[in-house]
Parts: C-alpha cells; structure tokens; sequence
C-alpha cells in the first residue's frame, strides 16, 4: 500500500516537471525585443527594419521596438548590439556595409562580425542605384563619366557615410569608367537625400528603398542600378554592367543578427517567424514596394553568406586603398 502511495506520488511530482520544460522552452519571448536599427531614421535599413518590426509584432502579438542607433556608417549601433546580453531580446538589423565592408576600412573597429555576433535571418537584398535630382544637366550615367573625364574631382556623389557599401559602390565605379569623382559622405541617407533634392551635390549612390519614393515622386531621376541585374522596383532603369561597365555588381544585404552565444533555440524561433512573414504575399510585395528583394534563408545559410562575403569584401577594400580613422 506503502509502496502504491510512493509510486502515485512520484508520478504526481513528475507530472508538473514534465509540462514545465517545454513551457519554458516555449516562452521566448517573455518580454519587448529591442531591435537595434544602425541608422537614422528614414534610411533603406530603418525602412526594412519597421517593417520586419511590425509584421513580427502583428503576427505573433509580440513587441518589438526599433531602436534608431546611428552614426560612423552602422558600426556604432552594430557595436552597442554585440556588446548585449545574448538573450535573445536585443537583436540587430545589420546589412553588408557594417558587417563585412566596415571591418576591413576601420583601423579601429570595437566589434568582430563573425566572432561577436550570430546570423539569425536574412531578409531582403537590394542593389544600388546612381540617382540625381529629376532637373539635373546629367541625362544619363554617360553624362557623369564625360564630365567627370573632362573636369576630375568636380562631379560629386552623396552617401550615407564612410565604409558603407554604398559609399564603395562609387569608387569601384570610378575605378572601372576611370573617372574621379568626388565623395561627400552624410551621417545616414535622409541628408544626402535633402542634398541632392537641393542640388548641393551632383549625384547621390543609394539603395534602392532609401530613393525609391523620391524617384516615384518624380523628383530624382535613376541613372543605373550597380546589380548584375535589373531591380524589380525599377524595371526601366539599366544596370551598370549593361551601359559597358561588363561583370559590374554591387548590390547589399540586410538581415537580423543576435549577440554570439544567443541560444540555439531563441535564434530558431526568431529565424521561424521571419521566413513565415517573407513567404507571405503581403510581405512580399511590401519588401518589393520599399525597393528590395525578400530572400529568406536558415540561420546557417546565412552565417555562410556573412563569412564569404567578409573574405571576399578584404580583397575589395584593400584593392581600393580605402581607410577610415
């Protein structure tokens, strides 16, 4: 009878042990997740960052509260992001131009990519696009080469700031029509945008979301996309490659990044819902409508395109002897 007791029990205090366990597992997340956005608001990567933002919290009643960190081309808030507690309530939007370009032009960079921070998932990819005010003596990309040949160091380009894929876009072009033009790097692409709308510079090198809404608008008009190929948002609009610039392509990513040592389990929750939102038809066609290309991938397929690109963005960097104090 003893004996029965004891078994009855032991059953009873296994039981709540049992359903516990999952529970917990289960209950990420518990409380509001930060996502660091590493630049001013209004830019190509604060778009898609409140988007993601949004669609995450709409679909699975969570809360996740972008954090605009700016300044130094990402790397500031890309630095704050590694330095957190990696337990899964801060995660960053990163993009190439911080984790992979950044590290090679930056003497002093306080963070390691591939060491201090976790893929988690990929979301859009975008090329580049060579924009000038829709008034503009310059027609075509052809205009900008013959000018800048004729008077080096006069035509000037806008970016979003030192380091940024954006910026190197520029000079692999001016690399490749053997030309010099001049670069005025902005603390994010709101101010290069207020720039080139005004004529204060000539050219602004932008991704596709951050001028998309000032080209449908009528008010800048796209010269080039640096992809290898067209972009979806602007069909009309050729590539670099294609005006005899042959094998040019420079396009950049974006995606969500946790600190190294986040657990396995928090990244595959957060990976999970991501690529549900990028199979809809509705985030689809709202990363489309923002200039971007939705590409979802699994958490190591995206590790893998942060180490390959890392090596692969050394060589470019070095080739065009590019430094950033």
């Amino acid at each position: 009878m003893i004996r029965r007791h004891f078994g009855t029990l032991a059953i009873a205090l296994a039981l709540p042990l049992a359903f516990t366990a999952p529970a917990q597992a289960q209950s990420y997340p518990a409380k509001p997740i930060r996502m660091v956005v590493p630049f001013p608001p209004g830019g190509g990567t604060d778009i898609l960052a409140r988007l993601v933002a949004q669609k995450l919290t709409e679909a699975n009643h969570w809360t996740v509260v972008p954090d605009n960190r700016g300044g130094a081309g990402g790397t500031i808030g890309i630095a704050e992001a590694a330095r957190a507690a990696p337990t899964g309530y801060d995660i960053v939007m990163g993009q190439k131009d911080n984790m992979v370009v950044a590290p090679w032009l930056y003497k002093n960079l306080n963070y390691n990519p591939v060491k201090d921070l976790t893929a988690v998932a990929h979301v859009a990819y975008t090329p580049v696009v060579i924009v000038t005010q829709a008034n503009s003596k310059f027609k075509t990309l052809d205009d900008v080469v013959k000018a800048a040949r004729a008077a080096p160091d006069t035509v000037t380009y806008g970016s979003p700031g030192n380091g940024t894929t954006i910026h190197l876009a520029g000079e692999i072009f001016n690399s490749a029509a053997q030309i010099k033009m001049r670069h005025v790097p902005y603390k994010g692409s709101n101010a290069a945008m207020m720039d080139v709308l005004a004529g204060n510079v000539d050219l602004m090198v932008s991704s596709v979301p951050s001028a998309l809404a000032q080209i449908k608008a009528g008010k800048l008009r796209p010269l080039a996309v640096t992809s290898a190929k067209r972009s979806t948002s602007l069909p009309e609009t050729p590539t670099v490659a294609e005006l005899g610039y042959k094998g040019f392509d420079v396009s950049t990513w974006y995606g969500l990044f946790v600190p190294a040592k986040t657990p396995k389990d928090v990244i595959a929750t957060l990976n999970t819902e991501v690529n549900k939102l990028l199979a809809t038809p509705e985030m689809k066609a709202a990363i489309i409508a923002q200039g971007a290309e939705p590409q979802g991938m699994t958490p190591e397929q995206f590790e893998t395109l942060l180490k390959t690109d890392y090596e692969k963005w050394k060589g470019i960097v070095q080739a065009s002897g590019a430094t950033i104090e």
